[in-house]
This record gives structure tokens, C-alpha cells and sequence, in this order.
């Protein structure tokens, strides 16, 4: 477990840093990061499940200029490595124990929107030394600044991590054997309302008056379609 957390880890120091900090690559993005997590762990179809459930929650809700949303990236990254790896000790794998380990994430990913604040914060400050030291000419102190605004978005990245895998692992041994059985029994509900939910929530910051319309349409020409196909 210590090994499989810590590979967890090491896709969740990646990925946080692509959020903001660096790179910005998108594998940031629940999509791409869950099943990168799970693949690691060699259970990539797990991330994929998680991933194509937590995309929408999130698509509309982007870390870009002052705004700063929930850690989706660490919620898809701790989920996907909390159903691998207590899918093991739980000798469980299907889709009830991903629901469940989501259902802890999404609420901790609340924890990542407070590190990054905090992040941002030092790095303001960190931002005002590198003016100090360039109008003093030292090139290695405004470097230096740089290396530290990094290692704040790396400690929020893997601090938001940690917090979920700490909670996900201490509850979820605990409640399981409560709610594998309902789960089981609404398991394909649950699955379908996630994705609704986030499909509302981009309806409701699209600026377009027929974006009813244009909801139904497309909803429409996917059953047309699955049903040619």
C-alpha cells in the first residue's frame, strides 16, 4: 500500500503543477488525470470511470486569473487511487466502490481550494522579493522566489492529496459494509446523475438564450445516433 500511495502521490505532484503552476498541458483535467493515476496503479478502467464522472462537475468551473474552484485534479487523482488500491484490501472492484470513494473526494477536494489560496498568498509575496532582488541585480535570489512559488503549489497539490487519502481510508473501510448493497441496488442512478448535474451546471453559464434548445437538440441526435448505431 505505502508503495502504491506513494506512486499516487507522484501523479498528483505532476498533474497539481500542470494546474497552474506549470506546463498546463490539460492532464490536469479529471479526464485525463484519473486514468492516469489508475494506470499507474494498474487499474486504469477504474480511473476511467472516475474520470468521465467528475470531468462535467467541474468543466465549467476553471482555475484561470483570480478564480480558484475546488481541487477537481487531486479529487479524480485521490478517488482513482483510493479504489485501486482499497479494491485490494476490500476484494472489491466494481463500479460501487469508485461511487464511494468519489463521494468522499468531491467534499475534501473543498480542503485543495484553501491550500491554493494559501499558495497564492505566499507566492504574492514571493512575487514583491523578486522585484527587491532584481532592482539589486541579484539574478539567483529572483530564481530562487520561482523555485519556492513552485514548492507552494507542490505542498498544496500533494497536501490536498494526502487529506483525501487520509479520510477516503480511514471511513471507507468503515462505512462499506453499509452501503455496498444500496449502492449496489443505485449504483447506474448515481452514475447517471453526475454527469447531469455538471451538464446543469454548464447550461447555467452558457450566455445563449437557446441553451434549452440546443441542450435537447443534442441530447436528441445521441439517442438518434445510438439508436443507428
Amino acid at each position: 500500500m505505502a508503495f502504491s500511495l506513494g506512486l499516487g502521490a507522484l501523479v498528483s505532484l505532476i498533474c497539481g503543477l500542470d494546474r497552474v503552476a506549470m506546463l498546463q498541458i490539460m492532464i490536469s483535467r479529471p479526464i485525463v488525470a484519473a486514468p492516469l493515476t489508475a494506470l499507474v496503479l494498474g487499474e486504469p478502467m477504474v480511473g476511467l470511470q472516475i474520470g468521465v464522472m467528475v470531468e462535467l462537475l467541474w468543466l465549467a468551473r476553471l482555475p484561470v486569473g483570480a478564480a480558484v474552484p475546488p481541487d477537481d485534479t487531486q479529487v479524480a487523482v485521490a478517488a482513482s487511487a483510493l479504489a485501486v488500491i482499497l479494491g485490494h484490501s476490500l476484494g472489491s472492484s466494481g463500479v460501487e466502490l469508485s461511487l464511494i470513494c468519489l463521494m468522499i473526494a468531491i467534499p475534501l477536494g473543498k480542503i485543495g481550494q484553501l491550500f491554493e489560496r494559501l499558495a497564492r498568498r505566499y507566492n504574492g509575496r514571493l512575487a514583491r522579493r523578486v522585484d527587491d532582488a532584481l532592482d539589486e541585480g541579484s539574478f539567483f535570489v529572483a530564481e530562487l522566489q520561482h523555485l519556492r512559488g513552485l514548492t507552494s503549489f507542490s505542498l498544496a497539490a500533494v497536501g490536498t492529496y494526502a487529506v483525501i487519502m487520509v479520510g477516503g481510508l480511514l471511513t471507507i473501510p468503515l462505512v462499506w459494509p453499509l452501503v455496498q448493497q444500496p449502492l449496489g441496488y443505485s449504483s447506474a442512478w448515481v452514475q447517471l446523475a453526475l454527469p447531469l448535474v455538471g451538464i446543469a451546471v454548464i447550461l447555467g453559464t452558457i450566455n445563449v438564450s437557446r441553451a434549452i434548445t440546443l441542450f435537447c437538440a443534442s441530447f436528441c441526435m445521441a439517442f438518434l445516433l445510438m439508436w443507428l448505431v
